[in-house]
């Protein structure tokens, strides 16, 4: 019974747009208007600045990696209960019911959640996305190399018990699914390049 209610807690925290909440107290705009009209860090930053960005950033962060804290505190640590609640906070990130389930493509809960629940295999496809963004000036493409990568990084740094292995493979693609457009316009040359300021 705990292990549900995990990862309900998970998919209800994960389900808290910070990004549209950040903008709409402070800017009294809709996010979801600008940019390309995602509520993530990464829209956000463009549309309304580095402070708001950041601070998205850092949300999104916290509620993954709180969900899977959580989710071992209620539970015993039982990697099946965690594994769940790491794909529920994704998945409430993408899905969020307060806006007609239609949000983000999760990367920052997915580092959150990951960063507890496989931390050594993160950081390092969190390297890789720094290396490749630095490269391309491309976030999109930081994140999608990084997520294709990590089940396999998972799997050969940490040998990890079956469902945190499954977990990370289904997040990974899960991830790459999400930024289906952005290899669409990063085919056609047509992606939006990483700037520190406002375009």
């Amino acid at each position: 019974m705990l292990g549900i209610l995990s990862v309900v807690i998970a998919y209800l925290l994960g389900g808290v747009p910070f990004g549209y909440l950040l903008v709409k107290w402070t800017r009294g705009a809709d996010v979801r208007e600008s940019g390309s009209g995602n509520i993530g860090a990464t829209n956000v930053m463009r549309t309304t600045g580095r402070g708001m960005g950041a601070a998205t950033l850092a949300l999104d962060l916290a509620k993954g990696f709180a969900a899977v804290w959580i989710a071992g505190w209620l539970t015993g640590r039982q990697p099946v209960w965690m594994s769940l609640a790491a794909l529920a906070v994704m998945a409430g990130h993408a899905f969020p019911a307060f806006l007609g389930f239609k949000g983000g493509k999760a990367v920052a809960s997915f580092i959150g959640a990951f960063l507890y629940l496989t931390p050594l295999p993160l950081l390092s496809v969190l390297l890789l996305f720094v290396i490749v963004v630095a490269a391309t000036r491309f976030i999109s493409a930081g994140s999608i190399l990084a997520a294709a990568t990590f089940p396999f990084g998972v799997w050969m740094i940490l040998h990890p018990p079956i469902p945190v292995m499954l977990a990370s493979l289904i997040a990974g693609v899960f991830i790459v699914y999400r930024h289906k457009e952005n290899i669409q316009r990063l085919r056609a040359g047509t992606e939006h390049a990483f700037r520190w300021t406002i375009s």
